[in-house]
């Protein structure tokens, strides 16, 4: 539920031009077993009609717009049947004798006290409904008294008749804890005050009253120009990229959930709707599945994701913006994750092939299924695509924290390759380096200290990195002994395999890296001495799996082991193997 300002939401006149059908158990967007499960009354987009007590049986939600703009299309719900959920909550009801609790049906004995202020209605007056959601709706208010006496707000209203469990209530909790955490950022809706009654949870934020993003790709007839879209890119990226620091994920980044501030052309946006959005430690996977299909990562479909399926949605919206179609679709909510899953995004059709080469490789390298070669937020707003428009900054970026904790682990040998790997970038690859060895602070002589990492994380710090322990990673990376860093040695360090594994220049990198290796690092090396460096246990057959790995003409490294090298392969992997 977002805090739009606009038209109340009508069902659609023709149910058959515009078809909502349930899922089949191929994919659903809504099983919830994993660290934060969420209750189905958060799905963002209606069920289908038939259902008879479906919040949503009387409503319907508009979305991004159909390929070639036809006509708006409603997505279907991201939330799995309702009746099986509840059964397995509620394991003593048979799935298909399951009904949706209404009232105080399950509500006994959960506490609904969340200790917020209880005069809500004495310093506000509410005003008309401006958005409506699953799980509760917004009215537009004006402050009676205090600070906001007189100022315009918004007001997200949830009623405690819809918190039918610890978990519902937990994720209001949640949601508001974010966004008093996170807010001041001048792309993310301002957070003023919570309040509560006995029927009510109030949550008083800024409103926003420019319309959805959303409204404006519609109102420019499906598509903006480039330089546009770089405005709106750059500010979705810029308020990605603080809460990903924060480890706060949103989990449902889509057009509608940006809301420009006013009508004005150039009007800043504003990230809303924190209802979905969870705390991810860096190295923590989350594995419920939540979010709105079109959107929806594939990974989070694979039940193991954390602040990279943020990135997919932004490649998502960053295509429907420059070409004015959904990269992925289909009329049921199955094959729009089949597409996910399996196809592949067309970049043939127009307006592509018109497009800039640095346009289409920003939207590929967003749009990779496989995360681990996905840009980060920060990583994005360095591409050749935004970088230098008007002045952006490039902030703090968590990965280097992971990329350089892996790094002090590594064997001498891995080092040296990553080392010679790190010669191989380019200017505007050093670039993104450069930014982020700056913010950790190096001293007068260019060295960087692994404590300057957790000096320069808490220069960022919120409350919201204590909730998602994103501190506590933090420490183990700035407590480990190891020298201080050059820049040099810091690329070696902060540099992504993986991604640059997804670049069309990969080979080039490569081939590059391990001619330098030859130069410098490369010796011979027996396989035993290999295995070691590896951490391979005995049981590994060592001379099996690692014979290709040296060269017989000299006993060095090969090019295949040095590129599996660089991967970091460790002895897990042999022993899955």
């Amino acid at each position: 539920m977002g805090l739009c300002h606009g038209k109340p939401i009508e069902p659609p006149k023709n149910l058959s031009e515009n078809p909502i059908i349930p899922i089949d158990n191929e994919a659903e967007l809504s099983s919830h077993t994993g660290k934060t499960p969420k209750f189905p009354f958060y799905s963002p987009s209606p069920l289908p009609s038939g259902f008879k007590n479906s919040p949503a049986s009387n409503s319907s939600v508009t979305s991004t717009p159909l390929r070639f703009l036809k006509r708006p299309f409603p997505p279907p719900s991201p939330a799995k049947h309702i009746r099986a959920l509840l059964a397995r909550r509620h394991g003593s009801i048979k799935p298909n004798e399951a009904t949706i609790p209404e009232g105080s049906e399950c509500d006994i004995g959960l506490d609904k006290n969340f200790g917020y202020s209880k005069n809500f209605l004495s310093h506000y007056e509410l005003g008309e409904e401006v958005g409506r959601g699953h799980f509760g709706y917004t009215s537009a208010a004006k402050g009676k008294k205090g600070s906001l006496k007189g100022h315009d707000v918004a007001v997200k209203v949830i009623p405690k008749s819809k918190m039918t469990t610890a978990i519902a209530i937990e994720d209001v909790r949640r949601e508001v804890k974010i966004l008093r955490a996170l807010t001041g950022h001048r792309n993310l809706v301002q957070f003023y005050d919570a309040y509560e009654d006995e029927e009510n949870v109030y949550i008083v934020m800024e409103l926003c009253k420019g319309g959805e993003l959303l409204d404006r790709i519609l109102a420019r007839g499906g598509k903006y120009s480039e330089e546009d879209a770089k405005a709106v890119m750059v500010q979705l990226l810029s308020v990605t990229s603080y809460c990903h620091l924060q480890g706060v994920v949103h989990r449902d980044l889509k057009p509608e959930n940006f809301l420009f501030v006013s009508k004005d052309e150039n009007s800043p946006l504003k990230a809303i709707d924190f209802g979905l959005s969870d705390y991810v430690k860096p190295d923590e996977r989350l594995n419920d599945i939540v979010g709105s299909a079109y959107y929806v990562a594939p990974e989070v479909l694979h039940r193991s994701y954390g602040t990279e399926a943020d990135m997919w949605s932004i490649g998502v919206i960053a295509y429907i913006l420059l070409c004015g179609s959904r990269p992925f679709w289909a009329r049921t909510e199955s094959g729009i994750f089949r597409a996910i899953l399996k196809t592949d995004p067309n970049f043939e059709e127009a307006p592509w092939p018109s497009l800039s080469s640095d346009a289409v490789d920003f939207v590929k390298r967003l749009l990779n299924k496989d995360y681990r070669k996905r840009l980060t937020a920060a990583q994005a707003l360095s591409h050749p695509w935004l970088a230098g428009y008007h002045d952006v900054k490039i902030p703090l970026d968590m990965i280097v924290y992971k990329l350089a904790k892996a790094y002090v682990y590594s064997s001498s040998l891995r080092k040296a390759a990553l080392r010679a790997l790190a010669k191989t970038l380019t200017i505007q690859q050093l670039a993104y380096l450069r930014d982020q060895f700056t913010l950790l602070g190096p001293s007068k002589s260019g060295l960087v200290a692994l404590p300057n990492f957790k000096m320069a994380v808490m220069k960022n710090s919120t409350d919201a990195m204590k909730d998602s322990r994103v501190l506590d990673f933090v420490n183990t990376v700035s407590s480990l002994q190891y020298r201080k860093l050059d820049f040099e040695e810091f690329c070696a360090a902060a540099i992504s395999v993986h991604q640059l594994e997804g670049m069309e220049s990969w080979e080039q990198h490569a081939r590059r890296g391990y001619e330098f290796f030859e130069k410098e690092g490369n010796r011979p090396i027996m396989i035993e001495e290999l295995a070691s460096e590896l951490g391979l246990s005995p049981s590994v057959p060592v001379h099996v799996v690692l014979q290709d790995w040296i060269r017989h003409s000299d006993g060095k490294l090969s090019f295949l082991g040095f590129v599996r090298l660089l991967h970091g392969v460790s002895s897990r992997t042999f022993q899955k193997a």
